[in-house]
């Protein structure tokens, strides 16, 4: 009875005229204030290019544990997330399920040779450890063109989710919202490098997680509780609750496997491990990182189930589009001093996010092209800089013109991290036999794999049955082929370890 008065009928008008909530902008005005604010901060502290690539590794590690888990998260948790869970069901969980194995890995398998990698030899890109390790200008190179090529995609995904929160904020629809946010994340990405985008993501980390508890107590007040939202799920969709939800168990175990594996390769998160000021503190990252994603992680599972309830039991119209489910679920049933703190939360991870990106970018284009072609340029922070514009603008345009949901995007991005960097990168620096020829072949295997047929596929042109998925065929492609030409290549030069290199890869 109770849950039955919660789901009385919703109407089918759109449930946030802006106008009637002046609170909502008004603390989103004040969120962006702060932002605005950390921004000027940083620039005053943001003098050199190791400033602005890798904070002058000065960073503690409660900070860089907020930092890794907004950026972790970002509008793909927030947005594209609870949308993938109402589009495929529990199915979308097996992205999120490994991230407590993960992140022990990535503190085990990568931290610490990478943090003492970048003290030994001055490193501040990952494509630098690539070129270290194998002592190859072209994997270098060739690793920064594909980190290139995922971040626009990546960015996208982020691009794409501050269109939406930024249009339900101001109704200003999502392709100006897409613009206006990403001018707010150049101003102070420009500005303050990689040290702004640390400071906001530790402001807006803290209030999201104490916001994602709040907002899933009350999908489970407005839903009846879990029994409730499972009891109306199962009698229109039995299918969503299921097991694997709405994919192929085979579907479901690739996500796993990507996500899984794939962490150890994505710059976002490894880059901040040169700015570690301790590197005796990474024994408590594992811990901390995921207590971080699960109160974080509350909010992408309880919007997801709690708005297709919603929808079944007539409580909400269905969804124009699933990234919808969030923006919705917030303006028809939490407090409007909690929406405005959700939504401006999101939009600043999003920032956030899209100002490691940008960082990550930069670095590539200024720093870790020219150094494998031997020009080194004279101004990296300048032209660092200049070439945070060049990438914002090109990803905002993706974003405007992709079609793709929010969630989509992002999987693409981290697919091709994944299969690119995590042999010659997470592999390479745990394994003494892995050889130059054997790191070329792996990344160039995972980029004309991933690329080709996930442009196929947007064709229509071909795509795999069911349950493959591009990621995780090219992952394991690469794999393999890392294994195999190195086993080939072993004993010449490609396999020479510098004496500084072989030292950190002991530790």
């Amino acid at each position: 009875m109770i849950a039955m008065t919660m789901l009385a009928p919703a109407p089918a008008t759109p449930a946030l005229p802006v106008e009637s909530h002046p609170a909502i902008v008004w603390v989103a005005l004040a969120y962006f204030a702060v932002v605005a604010a950390i921004s000027v901060w940083a620039s005053r502290r943001t003098r050199t290019a190791k400033d602005f690539f890798v904070a002058g590794h000065g960073i503690g590690l409660v900070a860089l544990t907020v930092a890794s888990v907004s950026t972790s998260v970002s509008g793909f948790a927030f947005i594209g997330g609870p949308g993938l869970i109402y589009s495929i069901g529990l199915g979308a969980m097996y992205i999120v399920l490994p991230a407590s194995v993960t992140n022990v890995m990535g503190a085990w398998v990568l931290a610490k040779r990478m943090r003492l990698l970048g003290e030994a030899r001055g490193l501040i890109t990952v494509p630098d450890a690539i070129g270290a390790r194998y002592r190859s200008p072209a994997a270098q190179a060739l690793s920064g063109i594909a980190i290139l090529v995922g971040i626009v995609g990546y960015m996208a995904t982020n691009a794409l989710a501050m269109g939406v929160v930024i249009d339900a904020l101001f109704g200003i629809g999502i392709g100006w919202g897409i613009w206006i946010g990403m001018g707010v994340t150049l101003a102070y990405s420009v500005a303050g490098g990689i040290l702004a985008g640390i400071y906001v993501d530790v402001f807006q980390g803290t209030l999201m997680a104490l916001a994602s508890v709040l907002v899933f107590l009350f999908v489970l007040k407005v839903g009846g509780g879990m029994t409730g939202i499972s009891h109306r799920i199962l009698s229109v969709d039995p299918a969503f609750l299921g097991p694997w939800g709405k994919i192929t168990p085979l579907a479901a175990l690739s996500f796993f496997f990507v996500f899984a594996v794939g962490s150890l390769g994505q710059p976002q998160g490894v880059h901040k491990y040169y700015m570690l000021r301790d590197p005796l503190q990474l024994r408590w990252y594992p811990l901390l990182k995921t207590l971080g994603l699960i109160l974080v992680l509350l909010l992408y599972f309880g919007v997801g189930v709690g708005v297709k309830s919603l929808v079944a039991g007539g409580a909400m119209p269905a969804l124009r589009a699933p990234d919808e489910a969030t923006p919705a679920f917030l303006l028809r049933f939490t407090p409007v001093v909690l929406a405005a703190v959700v939504f401006s939360g999101v939009a600043a991870a999003t920032m956030s996010a899209v100002n490691s990106f940008i960082n990550i970018g930069a670095a590539v284009v200024t720093h870790d092209l020219p150094v494998a072609l031997g020009r080194r340029l004279s101004n990296e922070l300048r032209w660092g800089r200049i070439s945070t514009v060049v990438i914002a603008i090109a990803a905002a345009a993706l974003a405007q013109v992709s079609g793709s949901m929010v969630a989509f995007l992002g999987i693409f991005g981290w697919g091709l991290f994944a299969c690119t960097l995590v042999p010659a990168l997470a592999i390479g620096l745990n394994w003494d036999g892995a050889t130059r020829e054997g790191a070329l072949a792996s990344i160039g295997t995972g980029l004309v794999l991933t690329l080709c047929f996930e442009t196929m596929s947007y064709l229509k042109v071909y795509s795999f049955p069911a349950g493959v998925t591009v990621s995780g065929l090219s992952l394991v492609a690469s794999i393999l082929v890392f294994f195999a030409v190195s086993w080939l290549t072993r004993g010449g030069r490609g396999s020479e370890i510098d004496p500084d290199v072989r030292l950190v890869m002991e530790v």
